[in-house]
């Protein structure tokens, strides 16, 4: 499997710590916020290259981290590509990026020896306190597209992100980015597998404005209306790294 790390933000409500570094990096407890993440993936002996999808600004400075990580992170390629975006008024979105790493590295080409056992697509700037694992055991089971579901009590956080109806058997049965009347709790975090069938889906789909393509889940409430998707039940919490006092909190918490 391939996974796909989302990195080319430019973190504004971090400035000025991101302002000339990238969010993924910043150190939590002695190690990246990307370290952690990808030590997790490591451990799961599923996946054998990880593809980090960068801005220009900060594509050095994730060169050289790839340097030093690829000893650490033994077992797994590491591939640093540049969106070429150069700041957050032309950043091209989430859907886009996972779109440019398929392209780039050919995934949803006929060569199946590229990618034949799907791409899993994380956020460079969130941790997680369990392991990944079990989400891709999931996908195993269920042969299909796959996101993250976790139960939240909030109406103000749940008007904030995605939000999935999910049947007896965690097949989503709709889903709707940021809205303002929530069908349920179940919120979805930035974390996906797609199978090998579905990645010509993501790169055909980019040029269609119907779909909202800033954020993962955009595309995630159409392409649940096409294809099946399941859910996984998050064992755990994760911890979204957006403004200086949640970076202060995870330092001391994590």
């Amino acid at each position: 499997m391939k996974c796909i790390v989302l990195a080319a933000g430019y973190a504004t409500r971090l400035y000025p710590l991101t302002e000339n570094f990238p969010k993924p990096l910043l150190e939590v407890k002695g190690k990246s916020i990307l370290d952690w993440l990808l030590e997790d993936v490591q451990s799961t002996n599923m996946v054998d290259e990880v593809i980090v999808v960068s801005n220009h600004k900060f594509y050095d400075i994730f060169t050289e981290w790839a340097d030093k990580a690829k000893n650490r992170l033994s077992g797994m390629k590491l591939t640093i590509l540049d969106d070429g975006s150069t700041d957050n008024d032309n950043r091209l979105g989430a859907v886009k990026d996972i779109a440019f790493a398929i392209n780039e590295c050919n995934l949803a080409g006929a060569d199946k020896n590229v990618c034949e056992d799907g791409v899993l697509v994380l956020a460079g700037d969130n941790l997680l306190d369990f392991s990944i694992k079990g989400f891709l055991d999931f996908y195993k089971e269920k042969n299909a597209t796959c996101i993250m579901r976790h139960y939240e009590p909030s109406l103000e956080k749940l008007q904030r992100t995605g939000v999935v109806e999910v049947d007896s058997s965690d097949k989503v049965i709709s889903m709707e980015e940021k809205p303002k009347e929530p069908k349920s709790n179940w919120a979805v975090p930035p974390f996906y597998i797609y199978g090998k069938e579905d990645l010509p889906v993501i790169v055909d789909c980019v040029n269609d404005e119907e779909i909202n393509l800033d954020a993962p889940g955009g595309f995630i409430e159409w392409f649940c209306k096409k294809r099946e998707v399941y859910a996984y039940e998050m064992p755990g919490k994760r911890y979204d790294i957006g403004n200086r006092e949640s970076l202060e909190w995870i330092r001391e918490n994590y």
